[in-house]
């Protein structure tokens, strides 16, 4: 009796163990919870509280640096584009850059689980992402996820998460894009 009450508590033990790790690159850190939040409430006034300085003038589009960064981001930017049709800046962090497909996809899917798993309170209301992950291969030199914003507040109802693993000769590159966008659906 006493060695099946043992091999019950160890079985439970281990399966509470190896759940707990393999949630965890489902569950989004609180860091990355709160850095997220910061850059999509920010989309309301167009990126202007986070916008660092200016990196780059080009003739269709300035780059700025954006002030608050995801965890784990190597880079972040603002991109205001220079279009009468839609004025709204756009949001980009680099998640990875290396040779890697391994390591590109690893972070693909984990950063896809993280912005899918997250729930923002945005302006008094609730926001999440909703999305189906393209599961990415290495045969293509683009895979992109795309999952829509849902909330009550108007001012999302076009914003967009996108996520995007680039081969860019030799060097893969992920990606995730926070902007508004027409909706294909």
């Amino acid at each position: 009796m006493i060695k099946k009450l043992c091999y019950i508590i160890i079985l439970v033990l281990t399966a509470q163990i190896s759940s707990g790790q393999f949630l965890k690159p489902l569950i989004p850190s609180p860091d990355f919870s709160a850095s997220l939040d910061k850059i999509v409430s920010s989309f309301s006034n167009n990126y202007y509280s986070i916008q660092g300085n200016l990196i780059r003038s080009q003739t269709d589009v300035d780059t700025y640096e954006s002030l608050t960064v995801l965890p784990g981001a190597e880079k972040s930017f603002i991109y205001r584009f220079h279009s009468a049709e839609d004025t709204t800046a756009s949001w980009q962090g680099i998640m990875y850059s290396g040779e890697s497909y391994k390591d590109a996809a690893r972070i693909y899917r984990n950063l896809f689980n993280q912005v899918h798993n997250t729930s923002l309170n945005v302006y008094n209301s609730t926001l999440h992402f909703k999305g189906e992950m393209e599961e990415p291969t290495e045969a293509l030199r683009f895979n992109e996820s795309s999952l829509k914003a849902v909330s009550t507040n108007p001012a999302y109802t076009r914003f967009f998460a996108e996520i995007e693993m680039v081969n860019l000769n030799q060097e893969w590159e992920v990606h995730l894009n926070l902007h508004n966008k027409k909706d294909d659906k």
